[in-house]
């Protein structure tokens, strides 16, 4: 992660040595070096995500790349968003991050719940779907990447048997997830009522660039909604089609992911086919948008 940018622009180890001051270790250390098994635990992984994906806003700005019109980030992203956007302090949101991560891991033991990628269905008929698989357990739609691109979370049996029903209904394809926390659901409303008073207590700021939320697909440039919308996260779905329909709905006609790895863009396309995607996550990437965007003039 990172690795590529880090040789040649300082602001890689600059976040993450930020970050390490907050968190008492040394992250870039184990981003580089592992264990992995320690780098997927949540509490590791979203500071790390957090810092890499700032440390990529800071070179794209420092190279001379504009300011976007608007942003959104995917699920934790929107944390790194509003980084970006001047809304969070990076070293608080550090702290969040990682009390976020630590706090969804608490809040369901492991092998409890499960999350899992329903693919080729329509979103009613994955909602009945898990409506009929629930039997008084939780199973929702979590993460509503794209059309006929869906995720599913709540409990590892109901997670189970509505996958089943989905196939049944017609799903092309169902990918269990290799998560240990099942996000985005009503299993994380205890994690949510720890973390209020963390974000009530938190200095946020009217963002510098609209940054659109997950949970209602909107702007807010109040701090008080901005702490609602980010609070909401932990149980309410990420609307993501929405939110690229808004993209466009708002003029957009391309949209760069800022971190490492493509993960983004191919969702993007799969919402709004005109909308052009690009990557920042490599130095060649970042060249190549550089140039293409000034070349495309204001």
């Amino acid at each position: 992660m990172m690795a590529a940018h880090a040789n040649g622009h300082p602001q890689v180890k600059s976040r993450f040595d930020v970050a390490a001051q907050v968190l008492g270790f040394d992250l870039w250390a184990l981003v580089a070096d592992g264990p992995l098994e320690e780098l997927n635990r949540t509490q590791n992984t979203q500071p790390a995500l957090l810092a890499a994906s700032v440390a990529c806003w800071d070179i794209w700005r420092d190279s001379g790349g504009s300011a976007p019109t608007l942003m959104a980030g995917h699920s934790f992203g929107e944390y790194s968003a509003l980084v970006c956007a001047g809304s969070l302090a990076f070293e608080e949101a550090v702290e969040l991050v990682a009390a976020r991560g630590r706090l969804m891991q608490e809040a369901v033991p492991v092998g409890v719940g499960a999350m899992a990628a329903v693919l080729g269905l329509a979103l009613e008929s994955l909602r009945e779907a898990c409506m009929e698989a629930a039997a008084g357990e939780v199973v929702e739609c979590a993460n509503l990447n794209a059309p006929g691109q869906i995720v599913i979370s709540g409990h590892a049996g109901a997670v189970a048997r509505a996958s089943a029903l989905a196939s049944q209904r017609g799903a092309k394809k169902i990918i269990p997830l290799a998560v240990s926390t099942p996000i985005h659901c009503a299993l994380m409303q205890p994690a949510a009522q720890r973390f209020e008073p963390l974000i009530g207590a938190a200095e946020v700021r009217t963002p510098n660039i609209p940054v659109i939320h997950n949970v209602d697909v909107e702007t807010h440039s109040d701090p008080e909604m901005i702490r609602r919308a980010l609070l909401a996260q932990f149980s309410r779905p990420v609307r993501w089609q929405e939110t690229i329909e808004k993209f466009s709905s708002s003029g957009i006609t391309r949209a760069l992911e800022c971190g490492p790895g493509k993960i983004l863009g191919p969702l993007v396309r799969r919402c709004i086919p005109t909308i052009g995607v690009g990557s920042l996550g490599t130095p060649e990437e970042l060249t190549t948008n550089l140039l293409s965007l000034n070349e495309a003039g204001p």
